[in-house]
């Protein structure tokens, strides 16, 4: 187990190339960072790296698609060197990952409680009213109302903010020490996505877990997260403390931030971004 203030995940000089017909696509290229117990936000538009990048980091990349890396050191484990049979160990117990639009990533023909116990039994040995007992709490612990009653529910039965709450409750229960959460929170209204990331926030302060929460709302990021990753075309361009992201000083970020209607201050035509193609192989922050 890392100690407090040690990174639990350090990534170095990460490469993900597609190859393709005429071409090779390097998705990823070469970035490197480091999370600790935090909020680290990864910020960008589609297709700047950011849902590669989670992805890679739990070997979620199937081939033809390549991940290298010098380094991608968990807790002392480098997991770009074990074996798969190391990392299925790891995978969901350890480290776990919301996908995008989780509630269509369970099971429809199984009911919710039944794949949040299974979780459980995945990664421990107990008795099935144990890890029924468990997935009870974890429902409670993401704020759902009557778990009994959610338990036995499918996933067409439950609203879209409820799916979500119960894919983290499915990620949430191995008790891993780092979560990945790419756009939890796109599909949902506001008022359900500030009860999602209160939830979040209070699980990862209580459970002392990092977290790399993947946007590409800036505003969201930049009032949830601690420290913020700005990638562009598989890069990293800019790294910035979350309450500063205002203040960054790459033209990409600051492009992306003026580009944001502001109700403090209101513009008659936003701005758009002109992008400059040195940004490509500048040097990395």
């Amino acid at each position: 187990m890392a100690a407090s203030g040690d990174p639990l995940l350090t990534v170095e000089d990460l490469w993900v190339r597609f190859p393709g017909r005429t071409r090779v696509v390097e998705a990823v290229r070469g970035i490197s960072f480091a999370v600790g117990r935090e909020k680290l936000g990864i910020v960008g538009e589609s297709g700047s790296g950011k849902s590669v990048t989670g992805r890679s980091i739990l070997r979620l990349i199937q081939p033809p698609g390549q991940v290298t890396a010098r380094r991608l050191m968990f807790d002392g484990i480098d997991l770009a060197r074990i074996d798969e049979a190391a990392m299925r160990d790891i995978r969901g117990r350890r480290i776990s990952m919301v996908l995008q639009d989780p509630k269509f990533s369970l099971n429809p023909v199984m009911t919710v409680g039944r794949q949040i116990a299974e979780a459980y039994l995945i990664h421990h040995k107990a008795e099935p009213a144990e890890a029924r007992r468990r997935a009870l709490d974890m429902l409670a612990a993401v704020r759902i109302r009557n778990p009994e009653r959610v338990f036995d529910l499918y996933p067409h039965e439950v609203s879209g903010g409820m799916g979500q709450r119960i894919m983290m409750a499915m990620m949430l229960i191995p008790d891993p020490d780092l979560m990945i959460a790419d756009e939890p929170t796109s599909a949902l209204d506001v008022t359900v996505q500030m009860q999602v990331l209160a939830i979040l926030d209070d699980l990862v302060s209580k459970r002392g877990m990092g977290l790399i929460f993947i946007s590409h709302d800036l505003n969201l990021v930049a009032s949830f997260c601690d420290r913020v990753l700005i990638m562009y075309a598989g890069r990293i361009v800019e790294v910035c403390q979350a309450a500063r992201l205002r203040e960054a000083r790459h033209p990409y970020t600051v492009g992306l931030l003026r580009s944001l209607p502001r109700i403090d201050e209101p513009v008659d035509e936003l701005q758009v971004l002109q992008r400059d193609p040195a940004w490509l192989d500048a040097p990395a922050p």
